[in-house]
Parts: structure tokens; C-alpha cells; sequence
């Protein structure tokens, strides 16, 4: 494991990334709440698990019952979409509904493509079945084959490339621009950045759950990265909503995906990791930042985190298997690597140093999310049946 401390930059935002805030938020939420299936996930208190690391308070946020599809990602592809049909048909944002969208009338059908690593995609072609549309999803080579039989099930065009995900983002950005195809895709680049914007905004709902459920804001929010999207959307909502709480916002990435670390060190200059990215968090195999993503977390952001797989699977295990009185959380790979970061960093001796720089103990309240349940059923039971992946006997934190 590695860490690396940048203290945040004061440089303002931008306006466009203004927008995250609890006003626009409630807008965001009104849309979803006019989903079939729409309900606010749990937030799980693990008193247990707190107090037997040190800690006040332990919050993980259970996103593996969003809508039946396993994973958080649906709320922002959904909204973008919403956002991409009502400027066709002239609605006002305001006015935007999902039941207006479902009953527009449309002569031509649209076919909507995006690439991903599973669960974006898998959203995008709910709601694109749930408005009666065409989609197309472009998957990086050696996805999981549950990933793709359950977007193929949603009646989308589920196409294995031989490409990294970076790669197949261009891709599905190429057949867009040759096909007349509208791409949905969750990372953003020059030239590309409103729907991205609008997909981070979806992930306000979530973001929004989390405070309502917790009535005090948390003092240290723990987020993974992947191309950043929903770690900056959520770490923007909270700053703006709790402005008089003074939180940590802490970044973890796998080892082999740490494009934020590395641009982090770099200054401000956008880094990309090169080649294959061979870690079993499949969802965070990105090797580039979001555009936007970097212009937030820059701000918000003070610490970047890369762990082992080990570290993932710890954290799987031990939500999985629970302490007396403490929910069983059921969380996937990507899903349970802030947990696994928190267990690993809260029973290390040697990293009392580096617990004192983050003023984690027992004062502090954690909020983790689990993005993602067993998304891959066959590794999950590798993982937590069989010990597939075992925890790192020594790993390196390395604060820059």
C-alpha cells in the first residue's frame, strides 16, 4: 500500500462544476424518485467493526440494492440520459420527469453506447430499456462474463473488445461520431464534459441518502477512484453541504490503476497509467482521470491511497463475515476496497504515524461506500469462500 499527501489546491473551481451543491441535488433526487424501483439504499452502522479498530464511528453505504442492478452507477447514466432527452424534446430541467420522457412518443428510435468495465454500462442499458431505446455497450477485454450476460439481459448490444478500458472509451466515442450515436460515458476530456458533468450530478442522490441517513456529516470520507467521477461528485456535495465541517477526503485506488496518485505527484498535469491494469477491482481499472474529476478532487482531495488486491479482499471478507451485532455487507471487489483500506490502515502498528497525520481514532467518523456488491459472483466466492487473494504479510505506505 501507498500513500501520498498533496495539501489541496486553492485555485477556484470552475463555474460549470458549481453545481454541486444540496439545492440542485434535490432536483437530481426528484428525477429518481420518478424511477420504478427507486428507494434510498442503507447506510450500515458498524459498531462493532468501529469500535474494535479505534474508531467512533464506521459508516458503510450498502449500494448493491440500487434498483436490483448491484452497483450505484445506474443514478448518474440514468440522469445524463434524462438530461440528453430533454434538451431534444425541449424540457425545461426543472420540469424533467421520468415518467414525461417514457411518454414522448418518438418516430425514430435513439441508440445511446458507452463503454465501461461493467456497472456503468449496465445502467445505461436499464434506462435505456426503461425508455424503450437502442444501446450499445463496448466492455474491455477479459471482463468478467456475468458482467456481460447481465447487460446482454437488459436487451442491450454487449460487444467484448480486446481492448484496455481507456482504449474502448475511444472506441465508443468513434462509433458515436460515425454513427450518429449519443454517448453516455462517465469520464469527461476537452471537448467532452457535459454529459460527464451531468453523470456526476446523478450521483448526488446518493450523496444526498448518505447525509439525511447520517444526520452529522462525517469527518473523514474515504472514496475509491476509478476515472474519479463519483469520488469528486460526492466529495464536492459534502463540502458544499457541511461548509463549517472540516472533513478528510481520502482516495483509493488500485496499484496497477493509480492515475490519480501519479497525477497528484505530478502537480497538475493529467497522468495516464500505460497498458494493462491487472487487478481484480475491475471497476476501477481506469487509467486516466476524469478532466472534471481532477479539477475538484485537486481541491478536496488531500490524500491518494493505492492498495493490493489483498487489501480489497480484506475488506470483502470482513464485511462479509461480521462482528456480533454489526449488518453483513455484501461487497464486491471495488465495492469493499475503502473498508479493506480503513481495516488495514486502523490495525497496523507501524502506520500510527501516518493515523495521527490523518487525525483518524476515536473521534473520528468514517463514511465508506460500498459501490458494488458480488458483481462477480464467481470471484466473490473465490475470494470469501475459498481465501483466493490473501492478505499482504508486508506491504510499503509511503506518504509523499
Amino acid at each position: 500500500m501507498n500513500m501520498n499527501h498533496r495539501p489541496c489546491d486553492a485555485e477556484p473551481l470552475p463555474e460549470q462544476l458549481r453545481v454541486f451543491h444540496p439545492a440542485a441535488a434535490e432536483q437530481v433526487r426528484q428525477f429518481h424518485l420518478g424511477m420504478a424501483g427507486y428507494a434510498e439504499t442503507p447506510l450500515r452502522e458498524l459498531k462493532g467493526l468501529a469500535g474494535t479498530l479505534g474508531l467512533g464511528q464506521l459508516w458503510v453505504k450498502d449500494e448493491s440494492l440500487r434498483f436490483g442492478l448491484n452497483a450505484f452507477k445506474v443514478l448518474g447514466g440514468s440522469y445524463a440520459m434524462g438530461r440528453l432527452l430533454a434538451e431534444r424534446d425541449g424540457i425545461q430541467p426543472e420540469e424533467l420527469t421520468f415518467e414525461r420522457l417514457i411518454s414522448r412518443n418518438r418516430a425514430e428510435k435513439i441508440t445511446f453506447i458507452t463503454a465501461t468495465d461493467g456497472n456503468h454500462g449496465r445502467g445505461v442499458a436499464y434506462t435505456a430499456a426503461q425508455l424503450h431505446q437502442r444501446c450499445i455497450v463496448l466492455l474491455p477485454a477479459h471482463t468478467a462474463e456475468e458482467r456481460v450476460r447481465n447487460i446482454a439481459a437488459l436487451g442491450a448490444e454487449a460487444v467484448v473488445t480486446d481492448l484496455v478500458y481507456d482504449d474502448a472509451v475511444r472506441l465508443a466515442a468513434r462509433m458515436a461520431k460515425e454513427n450518429g450515436y449519443l454517448l453516455v460515458q462517465d469520464t469527461a476530456w476537452p471537448g467532452y464534459e457535459q454529459i460527464p458533468l451531468w453523470i456526476m450530478q446523478g450521483y448526488m442522490t446518493m450523496a444526498d441518502e448518505c447525509l439525511r441517513q447520517m444526520k452529522t456529516p462525517p469527518t473523514h470520507l474515504v472514496l475509491q477512484a476509478g476515472v474519479g467521477s463519483m469520488a469528486a461528485a460526492v466529495a464536492e456535495y459534502f463540502a458544499n453541504a457541511c461548509p463549517k465541517t472540516a472533513m478528510k477526503v481520502i482516495i483509493v485506488e488500485p496499484e496497477q490503476a493509480d492515475c490519480f496518485a501519479r497525477t497528484a505527484r505530478s502537480g497538475k498535469e493529467i497522468c495516464r497509467v500505460p497498458g494493462e491494469m491487472n487487478s481484480m477491482m475491475a471497476g476501477l481499472c481506469c487509467g486516466e482521470p476524469s478532466t472534471l474529476a481532477w479539477k475538484i478532487l485537486r481541491r478536496r482531495a488531500a490524500w491518494y491511497v493505492t492498495i493490493p488486491d489483498g487489501v480489497a479482499a480484506l475488506g470483502m471478507r470482513v464485511l462479509g463475515n461480521p462482528l456480533p451485532g454489526d449488518p453483513r455487507i455484501i461487497s464486491g471487489e471495488s465495492g469493499a476496497s475503502t473498508t479493506g483500506f480503513v481495516v488495514d490502515l486502523m490495525r497496523r502498528p507501524d502506520l500510527a504515524a501516518v493515523r495521527g497525520e490523518l487525525e483518524i481514532g476515536p473521534d473520528s467518523s468514517v463514511l465508506c461506500i460500498s459501490t458494488e456488491g458480488d458483481t462477480d459472483r464467481e470471484n466473490y466466492r473465490a475470494v470469501v469462500w475459498n481465501g483466493h487473494c490473501p492478505y499482504p504479510e508486508k506491504q510499503n505506505f509511503v506518504q509523499a
